[in-house]
């Protein structure tokens, strides 16, 4: 069964994202935490996320807690360093058969890896979210870090991603467990258990649906 996750609707201009998740206007979303490790054994650090939307944005809400240092690898701040870092994301897909599909990665910095792909993995990285229509802000703090996003619905449509107010869409972390220069080892931890006996979250078997309260 195909996992659902209720987006509640909010009065326009009510969120102005910071990536503290500090606005009480958050106590309206429903709180997703059903996250897990789809190739590793145990439990993972807590992660939760929730989405409310308004007439123009989507916007979501990252909180991770974890224990240890997070790991973030800066140098040039060039987009493929966030590759090697501690990071959210979340998936879109036109359809089932990701023809085609969009990842965000977002790191602990509050920086964007974005790029469209086809299945499978063949990715076009030169490709960007349409200019202006994304804003992503992040906070590093004593027990993990928060990160907010803010997308147009303007973009979500005019990429196929929005219809009859639901988006088909897969969250997940890369925790970064060891960082040496641009070498990165991570743990992968999803929302929706993928079919697949080795990592991969870029199959359709990966994605749940976001349902936007009307």
């Amino acid at each position: 069964m195909t996992k659902t996750y209720e987006v509640k609707s909010i009065t326009k201009g009510a969120l102005n994202i910071n990536g503290k998740g500090d606005n009480s206007i958050w106590n309206q979303a429903n709180v997703l935490s059903d996250f897990q490790y789809p190739w590793n054994e145990g439990t993972p650090p807590t992660m939760t996320f929730q989405a409310l939307h308004d007439r123009d944005y989507l916007y979501g809400l990252y909180r991770v807690v974890d224990p240890k240092k997070i790991l973030i690898y800066q140098l040039n701040n060039s987009k493929r360093e966030i590759l090697s870092s501690d990071r959210v994301e979340i998936f879109f897909r036109k359809n089932e058969k990701m023809d085609p599909y969009y990842g965000l990665e977002l790191d602990a910095a509050g920086r964007i890896y974005d790029q469209e792909a086809y299945y499978h993995r063949k990715f076009n990285a030169d490709w960007t979210w349409p200019a202006g229509e994304l804003k992503v802000k992040a906070e590093v703090n004593s027990t993990g870090y928060t990160l907010e996003f803010a997308i147009s619905k303007k973009s979500l449509i005019k990429l196929g991603l929005l219809k009859d107010n639901t988006i088909e869409a897969g969250l997940y972390r890369g925790e970064c467990i060891e960082l040496e220069g641009n070498q990165a080892e991570f743990k992968w931890i999803s929302w929706v258990k993928p079919d697949s006996q080795t990592p991969d979250f870029h199959i359709p078997s990966s994605f749940g649906m976001l349902i936007l309260e009307k």
